[in-house]
């Protein structure tokens, strides 16, 4: 066998391997969030949907609650995503991110690098699936809004939502507080790469309203 046929046959390997993962780890998913169905839909490939409507019904859904629960668990999987992205070890965060995904499919951070690894790997059609999949989620909330305001700021549902745009955008958070005077939002001061100062507002009622509902803090 030449060298050629090697690096197939071991790419082949890998990809049917993160198949079967893939599979498993949605169908653990599946069975958890009947009331979240369109996340079958957008792994069949079927990406074409309303992305707000959809990151505001996993806060209605039982998931949420699940979510809640193993935040420390989602936390140490990002911490291990990111060793594993330092070794270049695609396939290693193919596993870590579906399984992040397993416990909260509107993770753009999860989308994103899950992305990137299947482009580095080869396999285009799933690089493809999850940049839709991670933008759409990323449009459905600054399209929806300028952020310049309270009063117009980017409707998020999770915390984490905030600081992966700001991430996106380079900004480098100065001053966090919670402004009520025209809505209920995150101000967010920052620091933009050019080294200017700049605020940008978030709107944060959903929050409050997916942990009333489920009793959580």
């Amino acid at each position: 066998m030449n060298a050629a046929e090697q690096h197939i046959q071991t790419t082949t390997s890998m990809t049917n391997n993160m198949t079967k993962t893939t599979l498993a780890l949605l169908a653990i998913f599946l069975t958890g969030v009947s009331s979240f169905g369109q996340v079958k839909q957008l792994e069949d490939g079927e990406t074409d949907i309303n992305y707000r409507d959809f990151r505001e019904s996993f806060i209605e859904s039982e998931q949420f609650k699940i979510a809640s629960k193993k935040s420390m668990e989602l936390d140490s999987l990002k911490k291990e995503m990111y060793v594993q992205i330092k070794k270049e070890n695609s396939q290693e965060i193919v596993r870590i991110t579906k399984a992040m995904l397993s416990i909260d499919y509107t993770s753009m951070i999860a989308h994103k690098i899950l992305r990137q690894a299947y482009q580095i790997i080869g396999d285009t059609i799933n690089a493809a699936k999850y940049k839709t999949i991670q933008f759409g989620l990323l449009n459905s909330i600054v399209k929806n809004g300028d952020g310049k305001t309270c009063s117009t700021a980017w409707p998020v549902i999770q915390i984490e939502e905030e600081y992966f745009i700001l991430q996106m955008l380079g900004a480098q958070v100065q001053n966090q507080s919670v402004y009520s005077k025209s809505g209920l939002c995150d101000k967010m001061d920052v620091k933009t790469q050019e080294g200017d100062d700049k605020t940008y507002y978030f709107e944060i009622s959903k929050i409050f309203e997916g942990y009333k509902k489920f009793g959580l803090k």
